[in-house]
C-alpha cells in the first residue's frame, strides 16, 4: 500500500465523521480555504454603547394569518432613534423573534441594530421579529424560548407560501404606521436553523422584493421533504442542485455555519451549508465562463467551530449586517 493511501486510512480510523468531514473539506474544497473561526464571542455592538440612542422595540402584538389559516404568532417592532417618517426606511425581517429580541441572549437584534445604524454601519432600519405560528386560537404563554409547533411547515418548506405571507400580510401591517422603502436592495431578510432557509426562501422566490440574506446554521436539509405529501417533494436538500440550474438571483447573502453542527436523520448540516456556498460560486463562475448577461450572487461565508445553537449566528451579527450593507 503506498504511504499516502496508508496514511489516509489511519486518519479516517483515528478521527472521528465530523473531523473526517471537515478535512476533507479543508483539503478538496476552496470554500473552506479562509478557516475555521474559533474565537467567536459577543461584541461591544450586543450592548448598547455610550450615546447610542436605544430607540424603540414595540411589542409584543399578536397576529392570525389567513395564509397560514388557524395559526397565531408574535411580532416586534424595532424603530431606531432615527427613524423620521419624512425618509423610507430600510427594513430588516428577521425570524423566530422571540429569540432574536431576547436582551440577554445571544443575538440581541435591536441592540446591534441601534449601535450599527449609530455608527452608520447600517441606514436608519425597521426591523420586523416574527415567531412562527403556533395552531391556536391565541399564542401560548407558556412557551417561553421553545417553538411553536407550525414552525416547520412555515420555515422549512421549498415554495413561496412564507414569502407571501411576509409580503401580503405581516409587512403591509408595519407599512400602514410606518415609511418604508420600495427598493428591494434596501429590504433584509434573515434567521437562524430553520429561520435561516426560511429566509433565504423568501429571496430566493421573491429577489424582487428581498436582496439581502443573512443565513446562520441554516437547515438546508431535508425537513421541509415529505415523501408522503404530494406539494412537499422539495426539501432544502435539493437546493444546492436548484441553484446550479436556475437563472441568478440577484442576492447579497452572508452565510455561517459550524463543523461541529448537527448531523441526524434529516442531513448533516456543515456540509449542507459547504454545499450550498459552492452552488453559489458555481453558478457565478459558470455565468461568468459562458458570458451570461446579468446578476451575480455576492456571498460572504464564516465558517466557526460552533453547534447548533445561537451563540456564533448571533455574535456573528454585527459582522453580518455592516457587510449586507457595505455594498
Amino acid at each position: 500500500m503506498r504511504i499516502d493511501k496508508l496514511i489516509q486510512v489511519v486518519l479516517l480510523l483515528a478521527f472521528p465523521a465530523s473531523i473526517q468531514a471537515h478535512s476533507s473539506l479543508n483539503n478538496n474544497n476552496s470554500e473552506l480555504s479562509e478557516g475555521i473561526r474559533t474565537d467567536v464571542s459577543l461584541t461591544p455592538d450586543h450592548f448598547l454603547q455610550a450615546g447610542v440612542p436605544a430607540g424603540e422595540l414595540k411589542g409584543p402584538f399578536e397576529f392570525k394569518s389567513d395564509i397560514y389559516a388557524g395559526t397565531s404568532r408574535r411580532y416586534w417592532v424595532f424603530v431606531p432613534a432615527q427613524y423620521d417618517a419624512k425618509e423610507a426606511a430600510s427594513l430588516l425581517v428577521f425570524q423566530d423573534g422571540h429569540r432574536a429580541t431576547n436582551p440577554n441572549g445571544s443575538i440581541r437584534i435591536q441592540t446591534v441594530m441601534a449601535n450599527l445604524i449609530a455608527q452608520k454601519a447600517m441606514p436608519v432600519t425597521i426591523g420586523l421579529f416574527i415567531t412562527p405560528g403556533n395552531l391556536s386560537d391565541a399564542y401560548p404563554n407558556d412557551l417561553g424560548w421553545s417553538n411553536p409547533n407550525h414552525r416547520w411547515q412555515e420555515y422549512d418548506v421549498v415554495n413561496d407560501t412564507y414569502a407571501r405571507f411576509l409580503i401580503e400580510e405581516m409587512i403591509p401591517v408595519i407599512a400602514k404606521q410606518y415609511h418604508l422603502t420600495d427598493d428591494p436592495d434596501q429590504r433584509a431578510v434573515g434567521g437562524t436553523s430553520s429561520g435561516a432557509i426560511a429566509a433565504f426562501t423568501a429571496a430566493w422566490f421573491r429577489p424582487d422584493y428581498f436582496r439581502k440574506v443573512y443565513s446562520s446554521i441554516g437547515s438546508f436539509v431535508s425537513i421541509g421533504y415529505r415523501p408522503d405529501e404530494p406539494d412537499m417533494q422539495t426539501g432544502g436538500q435539493d437546493y444546492p442542485a436548484i441553484i446550479r440550474r436556475e437563472p441568478i438571483r440577484p442576492l447579497r447573502i452572508f452565510m455561517q455555519d459550524g463543523v461541529n453542527d448537527l448531523d441526524n436523520g434529516w442531513g448533516n448540516w456543515f456540509l449542507a451549508n459547504q454545499q450550498m456556498a459552492a452552488a453559489i460560486r458555481y453558478a457565478n463562475r459558470h455565468a461568468n465562463d459562458q458570458n451570461i448577461a446579468g446578476p451575480r450572487y455576492a456571498l460572504k461565508t464564516v465558517w466557526t467551530d460552533g453547534e447548533h445553537n445561537d451563540a456564533h449566528p448571533g455574535a456573528l451579527l454585527p459582522e453580518g449586517l455592516r457587510w449586507l450593507w457595505s455594498e
